[in-house]
């Protein structure tokens, strides 16, 4: 029997919830927007698109002055500090880049971002760049020399491999080189619905068999073409995934991000979106324009504990629903980063 709503809230509470990906947090400020929806630790955009060394840095050191001022704050370095922030009521903060312009052609600047606090590398942002080919390139080589170096040095720092927005060949690429866990901090199931920044079946399959996780995205046009998504749409990507892997390869990675409704207006969220398919870094044919509506009840960071009842709705045992909302990646993220 499914449990009850009333459960299924108190569930969520009570558990670690992670969102592994979060660029809405571009502007600081939201952040007090995740505490509203009672997250335990969220993954801020450190945007590695476009930009060098001096723009990651930058952003990586504008989080750690945000932890120096707030009292409620952690900048997440061990799987420890999310845990702490649980028993402390505070939020913690994971770094995380997508893609790598960040590091340029140096590799040790990978030493220096780990040093700093930046803890997740996603490897590509849907364009082709040093190490590999992006989700929406014409072409998906695999990962570069530089890449499979990079994958290497990032495992001996023990900072996560992560394949979002990344090809799929690149990815089954990365699994090959690397010998830690990889993740996918936020791709939906092709089998879902059929996006090529979805990924397929096999891929799926292949991070989990190294012991890694996928986030669910609430981002909309990886749910559905047009509207708002509902809420059964995005827990049928979980469902998927669970059935697909096992319960123990499945977490959150909500996307929520600027240009989105209610933050900005269509008008403002129309020009950003220009502004991305004239970088090349969106396709039209892969993100439809603007509104974007984030699936029913977690329209925002704000009342993203709805998703405690619709989980028990939809079945999932306590212990599972521990794991979707943050268990699996407290599991992966601790054996990758130690703590």
């Amino acid at each position: 029997m499914a449990l009850s709503a009333e459960e299924g809230a108190r569930i969520y509470d009570d558990a670690i919830v992670i969102d592994l990906t979060c660029p809405l947090l571009r502007e600081a400020r939201y952040v007090d927007w995740c505490r509203e929806g009672r997250v335990t630790a969220v993954a801020p955009t450190i945007s590695g698109m476009t930009g060098n060394a001096s723009t990651g840095f930058g952003m990586v050191g504008g989080w750690l002055k945000y932890e120096a001022e707030r009292d409620d704050t952690i900048v997440v370095r061990h799987a420890a500090d999310i845990a702490r922030a649980k028993a402390e009521g505070k939020i913690g903060l994971i770094l995380h880049c997508q893609g790598t312009a960040i590091m340029e052609d140096n590799l040790d600047l990978a030493d220096a971002y780990q040093a700093a606090g930046l803890r997740v590398v996603q490897l590509c942002y849907n364009r082709k760049n040093l190490v590999g080919d992006g989700a929406s390139e014409r072409t998906d080589a695999g990962l570069s020399d530089f890449g499979v170096n990079l994958v290497k040095r990032l495992n001996r720092l023990n900072m996560a491999v992560d394949c979002a927005h990344t090809g799929v060949q690149t990815s089954l690429d990365a699994v090959d080189a690397s010998e830690a866990p990889v993740i996918i901090s936020h791709a939906n199931a092709r089998g879902v619905h059929d996006s090529r920044r979805n990924a397929p079946d096999h891929l799926l399959k292949a991070i989990a068999e190294t012991g890694g996780v996928i986030g669910t995205v609430g981002f909309p046009p990886l749910l559905a073409w047009e509207g708002q998504p509902s809420m059964d749409r995005f827990v049928d990507d979980i469902a998927y995934k669970v059935d697909l892997l096992g319960i123990d390869h499945v977490g959150l990675g909500i996307d929520y991000y600027l240009g989105q409704h209610p933050v900005e207006d269509l008008e403002t969220a129309t020009r950003r979106y220009n502004g991305l398919v004239a970088a090349g870094l969106w396709r039209p044919g892969e993100y439809p324009p603007p509104p974007y509506i984030f699936p029913e009840g977690i329209e925002t960071p704000q009342t993203l504990f709805n998703l405690g009842p619709a989980l028990a709705a939809r079945g999932f045992s306590e212990d599972e629903m521990r794991k979707i909302l943050g268990g699996n990646w407290m599991r992966v993220l601790g054996k990758i980063w130690g703590g």
